[in-house]
């Protein structure tokens, strides 16, 4: 094989192993002069067929892929991969350390594919949450009722710390099924609630499908932006409901885009954000260790336990973090040199936003809007109250806002 135009050959297979290929999967194979997989996958591969050389993937993986691809350069390999490897699969690992090297990808039906099959659920409607090397809560951010959902297992306790949080989450009357070694002979189907989920360990190929069900009196939380306040532990440093609404309209969050939530607070605006796409992300700043502390319980129990939480004071605190897309700024506005510091971070088509209750800050976000345009409001909400045996309007503080694009026509 020629190595400047080297070829990676990915092939993937499934539980029922060398008989569920087709015939081009197995003739990469044959041709293999190295076969990089797994222990289980490997050990599918009967040796006549297959003879070539077998190395089993280290622990961690991923650091290992680039030394492994460069060590047998200009040899025919082929890696295994369960199901689809470009479906939550080794295909992307590969593609990131390729170096200039070609994939040649065969796919097998995905374990998401067959589970869709045996419950005859549309697969175009149904959400799949990959539990593989990432936090469980991220779980929560998925949960609404009716919603039919499929996880990717870990190992073999996955289900029982599924159903474990579920219950804990008020979710507990969730019907889970575990489907095991789909396609393989092996086949089996284990189906209980949340809360009496009765098997503390299943076999560690498997897939769960959850009927999700909020249990009575469990907090419900929509997808779009403005939780209830009683979503959040806080300690009245929070900004309120329908003013974060607004926030996050202005912040406008696209997927893969990164906040700098500035004053973190209770961490509400980073959390929303993160909400928006499982692929946004976020950084909050809060120079109190107990309000940052209490972010990362916040994020950890609305779904986004990546929301990143920095303890420092800005803007020194914001030094070395990555180039933001956006930048929201609740708290500590007068402190020096921070609104300059956050101008300067964000590239052409960032956005900032700043919060202020203050008449200083006030004054201060004045003179950045006259300096670079944007927008200027008040936000005013009232609430209906009893005044003695009648209602009446209660006006929370009124919050000015300035929002801004770096580089737009206004700025």
């Amino acid at each position: 094989m020629n190595a400047a135009i080297s070829v990676v050959s990915v092939v993937g297979i499934g539980a029922d192993g060398w008989d569920g290929l087709p015939e081009s999967s197995r003739r990469v194979l044959r041709a293999a002069e190295v076969v990089i997989g797994g222990p289980r996958q490997l050990d599918l591969l009967p040796a006549a067929d297959c003879p070539g050389e077998r190395i089993a993937w280290p622990s961690p993986l991923r650091p290992a892929v680039p030394g492994l691809l460069a060590a047998h350069e200009g040899r025919a390999l082929a890696v295994l991969a369960s199901g689809d490897p470009s479906f939550y699969g080794i295909a992307r690992t590969l593609t990131e350390a390729a170096g200039g090297r070609e994939l040649d990808i065969h796919p097998h039906p995905s374990s998401v594919s067959y589970a869709c099959a045996r419950l005859g659920w549309p697969l175009e409607a149904v959400d799949t949450l990959s539990l593989v090397a990432r936090p469980l809560d991220a779980l929560r951010a998925a949960l609404h009722p009716g919603r039919r959902l499929l996880l990717l297992g870990e190992g073999p306790e996955t289900p029982a710390r599924v159903a474990a949080l579920l219950h804990e989450a008020g979710w507990g009357g969730t019907r889970i099924r575990v489907l095991e070694q789909l396609g393989g002979p092996a086949e089996r189907l284990l189906d209980a609630t949340a809360a009496d989920w009765p098997h503390p360990r299943t076999d560690a190929l498997h897939v769960l499908a959850l009927d999700c069900v909020r249990d009575p009196g469990t907090l419900r939380l929509g997808t779009t932006p403005g939780l209830p306040d009683e979503a959040y532990e806080h300690d009245g440093q929070l900004t309120k409901r329908y003013v974060r609404a607004a926030t996050l309209a202005a912040l406008a969050p696209a997927p893969g885009e990164l906040l700098w939530d500035v004053g973190g607070g209770s961490g509400s605006i980073g959390v929303e954000w993160m909400r928006a796409h499982r692929d946004c992300r976020a950084v909050a700043v809060e120079k109190s260790p107990e309000r940052a502390a209490r972010i990362g319980r916040n994020a950890a129990a609305l779904g986004v336990p990546a929301l990143r939480v920095v303890t420092g004071p800005a803007p020194e605190a914001l030094a070395g973090l990555e180039t933001p897309d956006a930048i929201f700024v609740g708290g500590g506005l007068t402190a020096p040199g921070l609104l300059d510091t956050c101008w300067d971070a964000l590239p052409d088509g960032g956005r900032l936003v700043a919060n202020t209750v203050t008449l200083e800050s006030e004054a201060l976000l004045a003179r950045w809007y006259a300096r670079h345009g944007g927008e200027l409001i008040r936000l005013a909400v009232s609430a209906a109250v009893p005044v003695g045996g009648f209602t009446g309007w209660r006006q929370a503080m009124p919050v000015t806002q300035w929002s801004v694009t770096k580089g737009s026509t206004n700025a």
